[in-house]
């Protein structure tokens, strides 16, 4: 178990990081000038602030698990809103389908 545990956090952290990624090419491809360079910088920011604030290990704010489940599964469909309109809607799915699955799996694995 404790494997599986610390192979499903390796993968939390790669969309993690993989969402700040597509969040970014999303604001760079998205807009023009800078407006491109606005989106591309604020997206990824604002999905850390928010990550920070109600997702993460040390969040600043307590929420139950219910409420912090519903606000990363929020924050991952954005993402994959955001694939799916500069990228490719499988690719949008293949993400999706990988942080809901991994957030539920870190859930029963509490």
């Amino acid at each position: 178990m404790k494997a599986v545990r610390a192979a499903n956090l390796a993968v939390r952290f790669l969309l993690e990081v993989g969402a700040l990624v597509a969040l970014a090419y999303w604001g760079f491809s998205t807009g023009s000038g800078a407006g491109a360079w606005a989106l591309g910088l604020a997206a990824p920011a604002a999905f850390a602030a928010a990550w920070g604030l109600f997702v993460a290990p040390k969040r600043k704010v307590r929420t139950s698990e219910g409420a912090r489940l519903a606000i990363e599964l929020a924050l991952f469909a954005l993402v994959a809103v955001a694939l799916a309109a500069s990228a490719s809607t499988a690719v949008a799915l293949v993400f999706g389908a990988v942080a809901l699955s991994s957030g539920v799996l870190d859930r029963v694995m509490r």
